[in-house]
């Protein structure tokens, strides 16, 4: 069964950081492509940040320079570091896999960042 379980988010003053951490379990985060999503109010889910099996990054244009994803295999385990946070990255935000040949989406329960100005 896999878990996606969020961790670190919080509230904080523009220009400030905060890190997300995702612990998963029932799968390896090495072998899958993971990723973190963000939900603001009356918007879409968008992606933020992605890293591949191999290790390759992307970001949305308007995180990009700000965030950085990486992931830790050993402890299984994916992070977010967002740097320089602006009041419209507040958000929820979720961490995803993309499991197995069809690439079956799997969600943690999501994490609150807000950044007041």
């Amino acid at each position: 069964q896999v878990q996606l379980v969020e961790s670190g988010g919080g509230s904080v003053l523009a220009g400030g950081s905060l890190g997300l951490s995702c612990a998963a379990s029932g799968i390896r985060t090495s072998s899958n492509e993971m990723g973190w999503y963000r939900q603001a109010p009356g918007k879409q889910r968008e992606l933020v940040a992605a890293i591949t099996s191999s290790g390759g990054t992307n970001y949305a244009g308007s995180v990009t320079g700000r965030f950085t994803i990486s992931r830790d295999n050993a402890k299984n385990t994916m992070f977010l570091q967002m740097n320089n946070l602006k009041p419209e990255d507040t958000a929820r935000y979720y961490c995803n896999a993309k499991v197995g040949p069809w690439r079956t989406n799997y969600w943690g329960q999501g994490t609150q960042v807000t950044v007041s100005s």
